[in-house]
């Protein structure tokens, strides 16, 4: 059973940056796309960003392309976003996702993921 652990949310002002990590045990990191989604208050949840297994290939939302960067250390079994510019409508609960042996194109399909993170909280404001 792979379990997914987010941390480095938080409060930070409009134009500053954040770091989110996702820790990945009980399975193979490096046979799994990951990706994170994220979901504000009465919104769907929707996807940020994907990598690919290898991390050589990855995939953004339009509305965070240029601003968040998805990397993956396979040595660590860890992805990260990093998320720089950032607006109060980049507010929302960020999820870390796993998808076993998908392109980073498909991990925008919700039903293609195997797993979740418990989430953690962004909050973008002054």
């Amino acid at each position: 059973q792979v379990q997914l652990i987010e941390s480095g949310g938080g409060l930070v002002q409009p134009g500053g940056s954040l770091r989110l990590s996702c820790a990945c045990s009980g399975g193979t990191f490096s046979s799994y796309a990951m990706g994170w989604f994220r979901q504000a208050p009465g919104k769907d949840r929707e996807f940020v960003a994907a990598a690919s297994k290898r991390g050589d290939i990855t995939r953004y939302a339009d509305s965070v392309k240029g601003r968040f960067t998805i990397s993956r250390d396979v040595a660590k079994n860890t992805v990260y976003l990093q998320m720089n510019s950032l607006k109060p409508e980049d507010t929302a609960v960020y999820s870390c996702a796993a998808a076993w042996s998908i392109s980073p194109a498909n991990m925008k399909n919700l039903g293609n993921i195997d797993y979740w993170g418990q989430g953690t909280q962004v909050t973008v404001s002054s």
